[in-house]
């Protein structure tokens, strides 16, 4: 064999070599991180790598909130059909169970998106109070979505401001978009019924997003 035959071989085989190790590292279309699994809801952060599609062939089987923790550019085929989403940190979605689909991150660099998964119906409990904070402090507390299973509310505080007392009835996802007190951006916790008043004692303007329950 001729050594210019030998030198393509080898060439060859390099390039088929690297192209393995290249695929065996790349990273996966969509990363999963477990916050919360509760009986009422399971909570994750679904990381997104650029211009990788992620393939669903038995689609999601759960209703969900979305809510972006990053801006970005995402599309989604579900059949015929090709939805392109543009999102900003802290925009909310709801997303009902679907059949198989394709979505991939158009942006230049990774996304997150923080997902509350329904694990049944609604509890049927009542969830109306006189003093729900949306009503008896509008100015800290607004219904940014509502359908028959979640309402999402949006919170804010400036910079050491006091609350009115407000009454919580449903249980709820609490997800901080900056760091106030002892939680940081982006921590996740699930917080119960209670009545109390909010005060916000930091030198910055406090951020949250709660999905109640129903």
């Amino acid at each position: 064999m001729s050594l210019s035959r030998i030198g393509y071989l080898v060439l060859w085989s390099s390039t088929l070599v690297a192209s393995t190790v290249c695929a065996q590292n790349a990273p996966a279309p969509a990363a999963i991180t477990q916050k919360l699994d509760t009986p009422e809801a399971r909570v994750i952060v679904a990381t997104l790598q650029p211009r990788t599609p992620s393939i669903a062939r038995t689609g999601h089987a759960t209703d969900r909130v979305l809510i972006y923790l990053d801006n970005g550019v995402m599309t989604r085929k579900e059949g015929d059909r090709t939805e392109t989403i543009e999102f900003h940190r802290g925009d909310v979605r709801w997303r009902p169970a679907s059949g198989p689909y394709v979505a991939e991150n158009t942006s230049d660099k990774p996304i997150r998106i923080l997902e509350v998964d329904l694990k049944g119906p609604p509890s049927g409990k009542p969830y109306t109070t006189a003093l729900d904070p949306a009503k008896v402090d509008s100015r800290h507390y607004k219904v940014d979505f509502e359908n028959d299973k979640v309402r999402v509310l949006r919170v804010h505080y400036e910079p050491h401001e006091k609350g009115q007392m407000h009454e919580h009835i449903l249980n709820r996802v609490v997800l901080y978009l900056n760091d106030q007190a002892a939680m940081k951006a982006d921590d996740v916790r699930m917080a119960g019924a209670s009545t109390h008043t909010e005060e916000n004692a930091g030198d910055q303007a406090a951020d949250r997003i709660a999905v109640e329950l129903k």
